[in-house]
């Protein structure tokens, strides 16, 4: 098995054990929608770590030299996370009927998916990350056009092995889950999203001070 592969899975494993809004919003949604749907807002995940590789990949030295492009990435993104969590704290406050713990399947496996296509593609932090790796890989000298993207290909493929047994392990809590603790959870989730977004924004903040 070539190098860049197995350097690609372990970058990938590292990635996959670091906890962010994502990691949140995925275990959340798959304990309340099981999952099927889970599956779907995974897809969504990989879809746009895919787009943030190809961006970054063909434009990594123009993006990471850009300082202004930063500030307006972190300053947005951290204002659409924001507006996520409030979404997410307030569907938590709502009174939902009593389902014995049984999860709702209602939701579409289409809003899932752009659900984990959104929350992933609006955190500046991911694409800064893809940025920054591009930059290392190209550095490479030892690592031809074809090892880069096999790297890539295993990374991503590890993220989202790892993001589908993350949902697929949360479904064994649905059986614990009552509409009360369902809501603690949507609102944590929330919070944990505000959070996260007031961070971008000062961050935003902070660079355009400087």
């Amino acid at each position: 098995m070539k190098l860049p592969f197995l350097e690609g899975i372990a970058m990938g494993l590292l990635l996959s054990v670091m906890i962010g809004p994502v990691f949140f919003a995925l275990i959340q949604h798959s304990i309340a929608h099981g999952f099927r749907q889970a599956t779907f807002m995974a897809a969504g995940i990989l879809i746009s770590d895919t787009c943030y590789v190809l961006l970054a990949h063909f434009g990594s030295a123009w993006l990471a030299s850009t300082l202004v492009f930063e500030s307006v990435l972190g300053l947005g993104g951290g204002l659409v996370l924001m507006v996520f969590g409030v979404i997410s704290f307030i569907k938590g406050n709502q009174q939902r009927p009593n389902s014995g713990g049984i999860v709702s399947t209602s939701i579409s496996k289409r809003k899932g998916f752009f659900k984990g296509l959104g929350l992933n593609g609006i955190n500046p932090f991911v694409l800064l990350f893809w940025i920054s790796l591009a930059g290392l890989l190209n550095g490479r000298r030892d690592f031809s056009e074809y090892d880069r993207w096999l790297y890539y290909s295993a990374l991503l493929a590890t993220v989202f092995s790892f993001d589908v047994l993350k949902a697929y392990a949360a479904t064994f809590l649905s059986v614990f889950i009552t509409p009360n603790l369902l809501q603690k959870l949507n609102r944590m989730v929330g919070l944990v999203l505000m959070v996260y977004g007031l961070r971008l924004v000062y961050r935003a903040l902070k660079i355009d001070l400087l």
